[in-house]
């Protein structure tokens, strides 16, 4: 029987996500191979090359894309480089992964999808939670129809810590840069679009923040195809961990995902019951949900197949994100243009 294939991939940043994704590539992901890894920072992207033994290192992204030999690049840098990597990949004829937001820009995101399908190329978005395994269940009890006609649905994300100022002035905010997740979350879970989102939200505890103008406490309402409302909150400070929870209420019944714990314990006494807190941050809560989203994009490019979160969700999800701080900025119900 042949060997199958490898698919061999460059990483564009070597900071957190992009190291995350190194890991799981070399050691987690079937039919991978990691050839280079690129970062501005070139020791960074050294240290990463040395511990996991992927051959190159350089700080010019250019020596990735050029190489023959890299057949897929995952796109793990700065927010606001992601739309000048992918038209750079698309010309090298590289299939992409990207980490989300494609970009802050739509026509510039409908310009970098439109090529990418042209040109044939691959792009699949980084929207990780859809391959978290309890969510992915909840999403096939919604589609079998088992809540019945959907009413209402719920999303709670919240992280341990803001991050600093000059991280949100370029992540485009709280709305573009967090909620983006859940706004494809609605999506997933439902399989509607939204017609209309109304966002309010203040800065409540972190003054970096309000000084960037953005908020750390937010509430956008969502309507959806067909009558069902969708609702999320958002905050950048929960003290007792990393808080991702949904329900989906409907017609029939309801489905729910909570926190998992670091253990399931539940210790009882006479004051009460205690069980351990939330996993701290997304990358111990999401930790399986990374390794899939990746198998998913070395499988669709191998197999010829369409990639499972495309550009075109990761578009919608930018688009919400607009109407969303448009709406917040100006106090009002915004409608989606969506397509």
């Amino acid at each position: 029987m042949p060997a199958t294939p490898n698919l061999t991939i460059g990483i564009i940043g070597a900071g957190r996500i992009g190291g995350l994704h190194a890991e799981n590539l070399t050691a987690r992901v079937r039919a991978a191979r990691v050839a280079a890894v690129a970062d501005v920072d070139l020791p960074t992207a050294q240290r990463l090359a040395a511990r996991l033994g992927i051959p190159l290192a350089t700080r010019d992204h250019h020596e990735v894309l050029q190489d023959p030999a890299v057949q897929a690049v995952a796109i793990c840098s700065a927010t606001d480089t992601h739309l000048r990597l992918i038209e750079e990949a698309v010309a090298h004829g590289k299939h992409i992964f990207c980490e989300k937001p494609l970009g802050l820009e739509v026509d510039g995101i409908k310009a970098a999808v439109g090529a990418a399908e042209r040109a044939g190329v691959k792009l699949q978005v980084g929207f990780n939670r859809r391959f978290d395994p309890s969510f992915a269940r909840a999403r096939e009890i919604v589609a079998a129809g088992k809540v019945g006609d959907v009413h209402l649905v719920r999303i709670t994300s919240r992280d341990p810590a803001p991050p600093p100022p000059e991280y949100v002035r370029a992540s485009g905010g709280l709305l573009l840069d967090m909620a983006v997740h859940d706004f494809d979350m609605v999506r997933f879970l439902t399989g509607r679009e939204a017609e209309e989102v109304y966002a309010t939200g203040r800065a409540l505890f972190d003054p970096g923040i309000a000084a960037a103008g953005d908020v750390d406490t937010c509430v956008t309402t969502l309507k959806l195809e067909g009558g069902a409302l969708a609702t999320i909150d958002n905050s950048r400070k929960a003290v007792y961990g990393y808080d991702q929870r949904i329900e989906v209420f409907g017609s029939a019944g309801m489905v729910a995902v909570g926190n998992p714990g670091a253990d399931s314990h539940v210790f009882l006494d006479a004051e009460g019951a205690r069980s351990a807190k939330p996993l701290h941050f997304f990358l111990e809560r999401y930790r399986e949900s990374y390794v899939a989203e990746m198998q998913a994009f070395v499988d669709c490019v191998l197999r010829d197949e369409p990639p499972p979160v495309t550009g075109e969700d990761g578009l919608v999800s930018v688009l919400l994100g607009k109407a969303a701080t448009q709406s917040l900025k100006e106090g009002r119900p915004v409608r989606v243009g969506v397509g």
